[in-house]
């Protein structure tokens, strides 16, 4: 189509077009129709349109689901007995589950990744493979008991790996098939493994958001908030607290109100 038979009819017939042709997710023809406004705007700023035709039209955006492990579900991984090929696996996406780190990430770790913190503990130190933002992440127990697990593995040894991550594909597989055997009904991904971190590990136990942002190596605290849903555990917590320091003293709530 030339330039000058787009009209703003188009855009909805375009977002139809790939939703209901293509099959594309509703969320990611809003992506698209975004930028051929963009492109259609720089037309506009190049004298070759008097206006944009579909500048008027609004991308709306829905809220995805975003499945995240609760730490039962954790426990039920951690302790489940499985065949050594599916152990490996599990551990990679428990080492997700408590460092946040996405699967090119982990694949690129080498033992050079680990430095002693302002803290004096062990630390993870990398720039992350897509933005190549620094993650700098203080290693929980479990993450550093699974590290030592592989300190004398082959294929560690061998390429100088910190973990034996197999390839995305085989990754993905076996997960599927330790969703079955631990009868959890999710879709284990690593980024299920990078959700969990910043909710059920982190968020929930309230490590602030703009710690668990640094943590994840976000650019914007705005992506972050995206994890940053309220769940029913964070508000029992937090409600606890509250009880204990209104109702759990040595001086009741009545008698302060009187006080």
């Amino acid at each position: 189509m030339s330039l000058n038979e787009i009209k703003h009819a188009f855009a909805a017939d375009f977002e139809n077009y790939l939703t209901t042709e293509q099959h594309i997710g509703s969320n990611t023809a809003m992506k698209y129709l975004k930028i051929l406004k963009q492109v259609l705007k720089m037309a506009v700023d190049q004298g070759w349109l008097p206006v944009n035709p579909i500048g008027g039209f609004k991308c709306t955006y829905e809220d995805p689901q975003r499945e995240r492990l609760t730490m039962e579900e954790i426990m039920v991984l951690y302790n489940k007995e499985l065949i050594p090929r599916l152990a490996e696996v599990r551990d990679i996406y428990l080492f997700c589950c408590f460092t946040g780190y996405a699967y090119m990430d982990v694949l690129t770790l080498t033992p050079a990744n680990i430095v002693t913190g302002i803290d004096g503990e062990k630390w993870l130190a990398k720039n992350r493979t897509r933005t190549d933002t620094p993650e700098h992440i203080p290693l929980l127990p479990v993450a550093s008991e699974i590290i030592d697990r592989y300190k004398n593995d082959l294929y560690c040894k061998r390429y100088g790996r910190l973990l034996p991550v197999n390839s995305n594909q085989r990754y993905n597989a076996y997960l599927q098939e330790i969703a079955e055997i631990c009868e959890i009904k999710k879709h284990l991904t690593t980024h299920t493994a990078r959700h969990t971190f910043a909710t059920t590990v982190t968020l929930e136990n309230d490590v602030p958001i703009e710690t668990v942002s640094q943590m994840l190596g976000h650019k914007s605290i705005r992506t972050t908030q995206i994890y940053a849903k309220i769940t029913q555990h964070k508000i029992s917590n937090n409600m606890r607290v509250l009880r204990n320091r209104l109702f759990g003293g040595e001086q009741t709530f009545g008698q302060a109100a009187k006080g």
